[in-house]
């Protein structure tokens, strides 16, 4: 995480403050994205451009997607262990601005059955989803046909039970849920202008799951990326054959060029 932090050339600008109507916050950030840009002397290549939106945060939502108790794989784990406490930091100072939260662990509901923030999402008026926009996109720019753990692991099962520990559940504001339906209800109940995405893994549930990227926008949802809060699952031994971290940079690269912008969460914590 560190390393693709490093990375990141733009940084995230957060200012919390009171809204010129009811009293509402609005939260300024720096989205990213790469467009492709045609060369007549030369190859095409990617351009990275910036922006500065300003979000209401009542019309912003934040998903945290399967940051799971424990994983198969020994290395993803750690990664979220070392990950948990400061996105649990991030959410808190977004809560208090008025962003609704939306905790998703996947397979994990049977956990949250007498929650009060499960019963929420379930409660939610039903909203029919429209039918995904096809669009044609390339391949990951990483390997990761053997699960992806970097830590000798080649066997799947589920590991987990819950969402970890450290990320705190409101229950009287939050809700919880792993289905796309569910929280589809809770984004239009809300009104919500701007989803944020945050969590594990990138190359697969951030991008597949039934609330990840591609679901939300082939339906219109404008998303982003929280890429300093994510980690993919790659084995280096796979090519490209690089770094874990750059593995997930790749990844990050290629969600900025084909599906959704990105942020940095490093300023949140300030404001």
């Amino acid at each position: 995480m560190a390393a693709l932090e490093q990375f990141c050339v733009v940084t995230l600008i957060i200012l919390l403050g009171a809204a010129s109507t009811a009293g509402a916050a609005e939260v300024r950030v720096t989205l990213r994205h790469q467009t492709k840009e045609d060369n007549e002397d030369g190859p095409a290549g990617w351009r990275t451009v910036t922006g500065v939106t300003a979000l209401r945060t009542e019309e912003t939502a934040i998903i945290i997607c399967d940051m799971w108790d424990k994983h198969w794989s020994r290395g993803a784990s750690q990664r979220v262990d070392a990950m948990a406490p400061r996105m649990n930091e991030v959410v808190k100072s977004a809560r208090a601005a008025g962003v609704m939260i939306i905790h998703a662990p996947s397979e994990t509901m049977d956990f949250y059955r007498d929650s009060s923030a499960r019963a929420r999402a379930v409660a939610a008026p039903h909203v029919p989803m429209p039918e995904p926009t096809p669009r044609e996109v390339p391949p990951l720019p990483i390997d990761d046909s053997d699960g992806g753990s970097d830590t000798g692991e080649t066997s799947w099962y589920t590991a987990w039970t819950r969402q970890h520990p450290a990320i705190e559940i409101d229950e009287a504001r939050d809700a919880v849920s792993d289905d796309g339906q569910e929280v589809w209800n809770l984004l239009r109940e809300r009104g919500v202008a701007q989803l944020l995405i945050m969590g594990v893994h990138t190359n697969m549930c951030i991008l597949d799951r039934p609330f990840g990227i591609k679901a939300m926008v082939q339906r219109g949802v404008d998303t982003a990326l929280v890429r300093d809060l994510t980690d993919a699952m790659y084995n280096p031994a796979r090519p490209p054959h690089v770094t874990h971290d750059e593995g997930t940079r790749l990844v990050v690269d290629y969600i900025e060029k084909h599906w959704c912008p990105t942020i940095l969460s490093a300023d949140m914590l300030a404001a």
